[in-house]
């Protein structure tokens, strides 16, 4: 498994969640993705929801938000330690 880490903590509206479906389409099973956000990105979970993604969304020490973010096939959804 290996942990890639996005920060999109300084990035203007609109590009955060296109980087973050790009970094997705490479994610590998058993992957995870870090993402560093200033925000809760809201308008992501119903998508990657629909794409067979799983997430975990914590306050984050870097940022004011991290997101775990892997296929759910990967982890059980209901697992946020999967993401770890």
């Amino acid at each position: 498994m290996n942990e890639h880490v996005l920060d999109v903590s300084d990035l203007p509206p609109c590009e955060p969640l296109e980087r973050v479906l790009a970094a997705l389409e490479t994610l590998a099973p058993g992957d995870r993705l870090r993402v560093l956000h200033h925000r809760e990105p809201l308008l992501l979970y119903p998508w990657l929801q629909e794409h067979g993604f799983s997430w975990d969304t914590q306050r984050g020490r870097v940022t004011e938000y991290e997101i775990v973010i892997w296929h759910t096939a990967a982890g059980d959804a209901r697992d946020p330690a999967a993401a770890k």
